[in-house]
């Protein structure tokens, strides 16, 4: 799922596969690598390698909650789930000058999420004796560990279009920074412990995430001038349209959803409704 997850990552003017829901379909190759971990742990036959599994998906589950309200407001200033669009809206400005509270959190999230220090207790080697790999050596435990540092790459790579701007001027050096940070932390933190994890993500870092958006979309709604009283009931003609527009935002190109989506600004502005 790892090497998966790369297909909708921009490099420079070429993507493997560019969705309008690139975004979305990186978070679910993402969460099923949680099957993954749980199978390993469960196969081994090994009490302390299923308990390292099962607190690997209860970790990654919480967190994934956390890190998917956080994009959304990163989405909600692109107006977009095309990383692409990410990477144009910020030519004059990273979002991480806007975001810097949102950016904090997502870094912690994003640790959690990768089993790094200090959140590695999947693999508490004083508790669990490794976690759930215990069982493993030779080439299936080279594959984990493998698809454990590509993670690691990966959401360095996400978060540099995310939050820095993408592919553009410094590009490697934004990303061996990133990576650099994350083996700084693991050489200076200490684990925490599990309650304190659950603590962190479900009472601390989730009630501020749902403020935060809630705040980020009142302020661009406040901006744009989009309130709940300028919804409108679409005649038959414009009903029909926007179901073709939203069945190619799901499954067409980026080029092709450009096109119907200029014909249906241009629809709404005939009407007088935008």
């Amino acid at each position: 799922m790892s090497f998966c997850s790369w297909s909708v990552i921009p490099f420079d003017s070429i993507t493997l596969v560019n969705v309008n829901l690139g975004i979305l379909f990186y978070l679910a190759l993402s969460s099923l690598s949680v099957y993954g971990i749980i199978l390993a742990g469960w196969s081994s036959n090994s009490r302390y390698a299923f308990l390292g599994s099962l607190r690997s998906a209860a970790q990654m589950i919480s967190y994934e909650v956390v890190l998917g309200l956080l994009i959304l407001t990163v989405a909600a200033l692109s107006q977009s789930f095309n990383l692409r669009e990410f990477i144009a809206n910020q030519n004059l400005s990273y979002y991480f000058f806007a975001l810097i509270p949102i950016f904090l959190i997502y870094f912690v999230a994003v640790l959690a999420e990768t089993n790094r220090t200090p959140f590695d207790l999947p693999e508490a080697e004083a508790e669990l004796v490794a976690g759930y790999n215990v069982e493993y050596a030779s080439i299936p435990f080279a594959f984990y560990f493998i698809a454990e540092y590509c993670n690691l790459i990966l959401w360095s790579d996400l978060t540099i279009y995310l939050f820095f701007g993408g592919w553009g001027s410094f590009y490697f050096v934004k990303l061996s920074f990133m990576l650099i940070l994350f083996c700084w932390i693991r050489a200076t933190l200490p684990r925490y412990r599990w309650d304190q994890l659950m603590i962190l993500t479900w009472r601390i870092f989730l009630p501020f995430t749902l403020c935060a958006v809630c705040l980020l979309f009142f302020v661009i709604n406040f901006y744009t001038g989009t309130t709940v009283d300028n919804l409108i009931v679409l005649d038959s003609d414009l009903e029909e349209r926007f179901k073709m527009l939203f069945s190619v935002y799901i499954s067409g190109s980026a080029e092709e959803y450009q096109e119907l989506l200029a014909i249906y600004e241009l629809l709404l502005k005939e009407r007088g409704l935008i």
